[in-house]
């Protein structure tokens, strides 16, 4: 058995796909699906054209006016690179070559560890997707604007999604002093959701029916008095702490939104662990998709995928894994690669309130 065999890139993928089916998609895998084109460049149209225009009335006879096209920009931009690799070396080699003979567990075990390298730069990519996703829906500066800011191994990219900065007019509202949900005697996330809701519709036509927090976010709107209250009118029943489902049930029939709770957490680049969706914040979203994750070509799939002396397979829609052997000294390099960026159509019909 040639011990490289098991390390192929169809293996790897392989092995992928049987370990991404155990696991929790990520939210932004069903709000930004996947698709590709070729090449680095993207563009999108979006505009707050969701209201409909009535009818000029005309006159019998007389020409016709030309309407206006509804405020409409198209963005146009390059998407980020991104590349990393896993090393088998000599000494791993051997460290296989011994337990080539053998069988057991602890052979497939040694295997699977590295596999599991290989693995690990192909989620990696999924993070790197997701966090962009997520600073699309939950973008936190003093101002908002959805955007997304990487700056990572001495590359920046830096993408505005809102240039104009007229999102934040109607699409955020900052809560604070006695609205905040801090403050659970005075706060009225009824009126509050309500609102934005309002806001959202009169600016774009969009309907929000869903509303997408954390864990932690959502245990201060547990506690809150005039969701209690709302419960006891409701039920008639006299409770001191609300459960989540309780909770959410209250806010369907008011405010008729779901309440999706996303608590998922990554590794940045430094080691830190992090949120994708940030504590005190809420994010109003209508039914469907917002947009897309867009793949382009990368360097291993334009110009490897068919040669003969190079291993390479495409998996989740464009990411390309590479496997290369060094001759000296004898290595085996897995390499994973990815394009992508994700486009936001639905923007103006996507809010964002901060709670506290």
């Amino acid at each position: 058995m040639n011990i490289f065999d098991l390390f192929k890139p169809e293996v790897i993928a392989a092995y992928w796909k049987e370990t991404v089916s155990n696991r929790i998609p990520y939210l932004g895998e069903i709000l930004f699906p996947n698709d590709k084109k070729s090449g680095l460049d993207l563009a999108w149209i979006t505009g707050n054209d969701g209201l409909p225009v009535s009818l000029m009335p005309s006159a019998f006879d007389a020409k016709a006016t030309f309407r206006d096209r509804p405020g409409m920009s198209k963005t146009e931009t390059e998407m980020p690179f991104f590349r990393e690799g896993a090393m088998l070396k000599e000494k791993d080699r051997q460290k296989l070559l011994m337990l080539q003979e053998n069988s057991g567990p602890y052979v497939e075990e040694i295997i699977r560890r590295y596999l599991d390298d290989a693995a690990r730069l192909i989620e990696g990519a999924a993070v790197a997707r997701e966090r962009m996703r997520m600073a699309l829906l939950f973008p936190t500066a003093v101002t908002p604007k959805p955007g997304i800011s990487i700056v990572a191994n001495g590359v920046s990219y830096v993408y505005d999604y809102d240039p104009n900065s007229t999102w934040a007019a109607q699409h955020y509202i900052p809560l604070s002093g006695n609205a905040s949900w801090d403050n659970p005697a005075t706060a009225d996330p009824f009126a509050q959701i309500e609102t934005l809701k309002q806001q959202i519709n009169n600016d774009s036509g969009e309907t929000i029916t869903t509303l997408i927090m954390n864990s932690v976010t959502f245990n201060k709107l547990v506690k809150i008095d005039a969701i209690k209250n709302r419960f006891l009118t409701t039920s008639g029943l006299a409770v001191g702490y609300l459960t989540g489902n309780e909770v959410t049930r209250v806010i369907n029939d008011v405010n008729k939104v779901r309440i999706a709770i996303y608590d998922k957490q990554y590794k940045d680049e430094s080691g830190n662990t992090a949120k994708f969706v940030p504590d005190n914040y809420v994010a109003f979203v209508p039914e469907g998709t917002l947009g897309k994750t867009w793949f382009g070509t990368t360097p291993e799939e334009a110009d490897l995928l068919a040669g003969v002396n190079h291993d390479v397979a495409i998996i989740d829609t464009g990411v390309a894994v590479l496997r290369t052997v060094q001759e000296h000294p004898v290595l085996l390099n897995t390499f994973v690669s990815q394009i992508a960026l994700p486009s936001y159509e639905r923007m103006p019909g996507v809010g964002l309130m901060k709670v506290a």
